[in-house]
């Protein structure tokens, strides 16, 4: 297909307002429609009347009778009316609604549009520090910018999915400190990440308490940056270990990137960075330390090296961006990380605006997730790991899966168990708005109705067994060479909602917002459980029993593609 239904009507809108007011372009040329949120008032509307009537000093329903004589007769508009002060309402006709719904369905790219082809993003997520075990607040950066990822993917860009690791900052001096006085050789072997993590915590602790250990932990750090040999060498041996670990944990989330490269990456970069600063004029000394001052944005003034000689993330993030801009060439850079980093990538944008970095640069920030409890603590106060949270996860799923297929062979069941639980631990964050906070809980997680994981792969898992079912009785049949017919208003919303679909991939990327995918899946398989409930299928009489299989298999395949596109697996049978 060459363009959407919304795409459609939308070019549709803005020519007959063109028509309409010959020589006012710029103020039509931003006419367009949307879905109505109540199909009361048709399938698309067009609130373009009211902003016009000012602009042209009309009022709203004389532009919009204008529109009216301008309009003419479309093949896709069913009617076409005035509603209230001016809005303009859709209804798409029946028949061309089922024909464009049997070539959406057999369109391998389900009309989503190819916009970003010959165009590159950069997406910086993840982005843990190494020497740690993941935990659940490194969740909705992996699972966010992941989900950004392919979405960006699907609409034809280039990206390059980039894991910015925290290889090269503060926690290596207090590391490097812990390991030297507190570090078990025996404990690295079986459990390395375990082990760091220990260590670091106690030499965190300990520089607390004396301000004489901190100290030297700012030492070892700017040793390591220096190119300390020793230094060098245990960083090196903590960096292979975290990431073996990381990968591990990456396959089984089902994440994937393009380049690991962490600030250790960019460490010869930071000098020249400080010095181009320097030759723009942006920087001076306080204290000690070297900054831009950042008053004309509104924003505090930005350190980029430290009073003690070294860098900190500012420094690195500058000197990646550069970095980036000059090997890929993108037309945006792509940052997901927590809430907390606000204020520091408004400063880096700042920093890199005086530059005159020519990349468009977007922070995607998100809340914290959180549980209700601290089940999964081994001690008071630890963090949550994000192992035990998948593990639980999967050990909840598979007595799902159990009790739902006990005839279901036992390898069977795990590999299902497995794809529900991680699928249900993604599913809740993702289906949240980004900058919500996240309260996790496995009642909600698991559920097998309404919005969740689960309730999305039975509902996926139902349809191939409708189709089945058809290919039992009714052998040699093909429902798909039957033409679709919409027979109920069931079926037409359903089919309205499906030809929807491609608008929502590009809004959700464009907003930075995969939950909106999460929100079109969910109300698309409550339509659907409407619509099998409802309605005979295998039953029907010939020609309405074929279509309305055709249009199972259109479900199926929009669902399979919305659930890949967040990054959970469909299953043909739970």
């Amino acid at each position: 297909m060459e363009m959407s239904v919304q795409q459609l009507v939308t070019a549709w809108v803005a020519g007959a307002f063109a028509a309409a007011f010959p020589g006012r372009d710029e103020a039509v040329a931003a006419c367009g429609a949307s879905p109505t949120s109540n199909a009361e008032f048709g399938d698309f509307q067009s609130n373009d009347c009211m902003r016009l009537a000012k602009l042209l000093h009309r009022p709203p329903r004389a532009v919009a009778e204008a529109f009216l004589a301008a309009a003419g007769n479309p093949p896709f508009a069913g009617r076409i009316e005035v509603a209230g002060p001016g809005f303009i309402n859709i209804t798409l006709d029946d028949a061309w609604l089922a024909e464009t719904l049997g070539r959406f369905g057999a369109d391998t790219r389900l009309a989503v549009p190819e916009s970003g082809t010959g165009r590159t993003v950069v997406m910086d997520y993840g982005s843990p520090n190494i020497t740690k075990p993941l935990h659940i607040g490194h969740l909705r950066s992996h699972n966010i910018g992941s989900a950004l990822d392919r979405l960006y993917r699907r609409l034809g860009y280039r990206v390059v999915a980039d894991n910015h690791l925290g290889d090269w900052g503060t926690q290596f001096g207090i590391t490097i400190m812990g390991f030297r006085l507190f570090g078990d050789e025996a404990r690295m072997r079986d459990s390395p990440l375990e082990e760091l993590e220990r260590v670091y915590v106690k030499s965190y602790e300990k520089g607390k308490q004396d301000e004489a250990w901190l100290a030297r932990c700012r030492e070892e750090l700017v040793k390591l940056q220096s190119g300390d040999p020793e230094s060098l060498a245990l960083w090196e041996m903590f960096t292979k270990f975290s990431l073996d670990e990381l990968d591990r944990v990456y396959r089984r989330l089902g994440v994937r990137y393009d380049i690991v490269r962490g600030e250790s990456y960019y460490r010869d970069k930071l000098l020249p960075m400080l010095n181009l600063l320097a030759e723009r004029g942006l920087t001076r000394v306080s204290e000690g330390a070297t900054v831009v001052d950042l008053d004309a944005e509104g924003l505090p003034l930005c350190i980029v090296r430290k009073s003690d000689g070294g860098f900190n993330y500012a420094t690195s993030d500058l000197a990646t961006a550069a970095s980036r801009q000059e090997e890929f060439h993108p037309e945006r850079i792509v940052y997901v990380t927590d809430e907390r980093q606000q204020l520091h990538f408004k400063q880096v944008f700042a920093i890199c605006r005086r530059l005159g970095l020519d990349v468009r640069m977007d922070h995607v920030w998100f809340g914290l997730m959180r549980l209700p409890d601290a089940t999964f603590s081994t001690r008071e106060g630890n963090v949550i790991k994000l192992d035990a949270l998948l593990d639980k996860a999967e050990e909840l799923a598979l007595g799902l899966v159990r009790t739902s297929s006990p005839g279901m062979d036992e390898a069977q069941q795990r590999a299902v168990a497995r794809a529900v639980g991680i699928g249900a631990v993604k599913y809740v964050d993702l289906s949240q708005n980004p900058q919500s906070l996240v309260t996790f809980t496995w009642e909600k997680a698991l559920s097998m109705e309404g919005n969740s994981g689960p309730y999305l792969q039975y509902a996926y898992a139902r349809i191939a067994s409708v189709r089945d079912k058809y290919a039992e009785r009714f052998p040699g049949a093909d429902p798909d060479a039957a033409p679709i017919r919409l027979t109920d208003p069931i079926e037409r919303a359903l089919a309205v909602r499906l030809v929807r679909f491609p608008e929502v991939v590009v809004a959700a990327a464009e907003s930075y917002k995969p939950s909106m995918v999460a929100d079109y899946l969910v109300g698309l398989a409550q339509l659907y459980s409407n619509f099998y409930q409802n309605l005979p299928f295998l039953k029907a009489e010939e020609g309405v029993r074929e279509s309305r299989v055709r249009l199972c298999g259109v479900v199926a395949r929009v669902l399979r593609e919305g659930l890949e596109l967040l990054g959970i697996e469909p299953l043909e049978r739970i």
